[in-house]
């Protein structure tokens, strides 16, 4: 059955997966042209993500919802198991949001045109003014229900587990006073973990996103940010032993 699935990948969900890539960049970047940038900068990846996981044959399991009210902006901090993360956030958060990405990932042909184009956030690293600049896109774009998405670890595991989370998404949900929503992603590690890259056969297996309450702003400052990020690290970590 295995080499059937990888057969099947090459000869089906590869060509589809490609095709509804560039169909998605190109009608993102078309509609955030045009106009209504916050409809088209979601729901075609919203679309793109479900075709992805179908077409992949992978069952998707999704808990918590209840716990996000209609209208109010969260920052979304999630897990980083691998490249099948964002097409579980993407198609099944059902939120409407903007990541916080690497700036590395604008030179990605297609994808990151549209990325600029439906004004997701870039951060640059190289200096505290361009990270400054970030955060002021994000403290811009943080109204009217929209929301935040961030993988705080920075990066993808290698191993399956949580890596140290940095305090940039924290930082921005303190100054905003915005409540925090913990997102715990399992399954993707074992889909397609890292050291495998992106075009690598995938290995079938149940994808969950956990939605965890929010974490609301008790005060401000660095004893806020800190205790936020300890308590979103707890949630991530507890859903994952289970």
């Amino acid at each position: 059955m295995r080499i059937l699935y990888y057969v099947y990948q090459l000869c089906v969900a590869l060509p589809v997966f490609i095709v509804s890539t560039i169909l998605t960049s190109v009608t993102t970047s078309l509609g955030c042209m045009l106009g209504n940038g916050h409809f088209w900068g979601y729901w075609p990846g919203k679309i793109w993500s479900h075709i992805v996981c179908n077409i992949l044959l992978l069952p998707v399991k999704v808990e918590g919802r209840e716990n996000l009210q209609p209208g109010q902006s969260y920052v979304f901090v999630a897990n980083h198991q691998g490249a099948m993360d964002i097409f579980i956030i993407y198609g099944y958060l059902c939120r409407n949001f903007k990541w916080m990405m690497k700036k590395a990932l604008r030179k990605v042909p297609f994808i990151g045109f549209a990325c600029e184009k439906a004004h997701h956030i870039f951060v640059d690293k190289s200096g505290p003014s361009k990270i400054e600049e970030s955060i002021n896109e994000a403290r811009h774009t943080l109204k009217d229900g929209m929301s935040l998405v961030v993988f705080p670890e920075g990066t993808r595991t290698y191993t399956g587990k949580v890596g140290r989370f940095k305090k940039g998404a924290f930082l921005i949900a303190d100054q905003l006073q915005l409540p925090v929503v913990s997102l715990t992603i399992s399954g993707s590690f074992q889909v397609l973990p890292r050291q495998k890259g992106m075009f690598n056969f995938v290995k079938r297996h149940t994808l969950k996103l956990t939605i965890h309450k929010p974490i609301f702003p008790e005060t401000k400052g660095e004893e806020n940010i800190r205790q936020t990020m300890q308590s979103s690290y707890e949630q991530i970590c507890s859903s994952l032993e289970k």
